[in-house]
């Protein structure tokens, strides 16, 4: 598959199956995702391969969060978050590193950490992998940000959910450029 390809054609996927990605397949995703560009080669994405008992861990770390955020929530809801991270057999965590130089800006951080992003969901297409990126509330507190071993001040941009899709999803609808670009000549 040529990148035009795989960028036209990789969707999220959600419906995976409970079988374990081989390490190898891991190891090729992780590759991957660190080629991508980074300004002043300070390579600040952090990832985190959370498998096994692992994701069991970071779902009682999502409950405990929720509980904090809603304390009247009731246990369906926090039995919900708990059940997260076992949607997928591969979840992978990226963190974003603060500049630690002046020169370095925070957005370039973020936005080279995205592009890990986007290159470990392309890697994970080729494969023949399913992957979709989630975050929401919990990617800002504190205690799976410690989970994670990222620092409080490090943000916590992806989750994403890995595995073998459970079937073949139609192609995706793709919108086009019109109405998002300027041309100036």
């Amino acid at each position: 598959m040529d990148v035009l390809e795989a960028i036209q054609s990789r969707q999220s996927i959600g419906a995976l199956k409970p079988d374990p990605v081989p390490e190898e397949l891991i190891k090729q995703l992780l590759t991957a995702a660190v080629q991508a560009p980074n300004h002043y080669k300070v390579r600040p994405w952090r990832l985190v391969v959370l498998t096994g008992a692992g994701r069991e861990r970071m779902g009682a770390v999502l409950a405990a969060s929720f509980a904090a955020r809603f304390p009247t929530a009731p246990k369906s809801a926090l039995e919900k978050e708990r059940t997260k991270p076992l949607r997928a057999p591969l979840v992978i965590a990226v963190g974003v590193d603060r500049p630690a130089e002046a020169r370095v800006l925070g957005v370039e951080n973020i936005c080279a950490a995205a592009a890990a992003c986007q290159n470990l969901l392309l890697a994970a297409h080729a494969l023949g992998l399913g992957a979709k990126w989630r975050t929401g509330e919990a990617a800002g507190d504190p205690r799976l940000k410690e989970f994670l071993g990222l620092d409080a001040e490090q943000d916590l941009i992806a989750l994403i959910y890995i595995g073998i899709p459970e079937g073949q999803p139609p192609p995706p609808a793709r919108p086009g450029f019109e109405d998002r670009t300027v041309w100036i000549k």
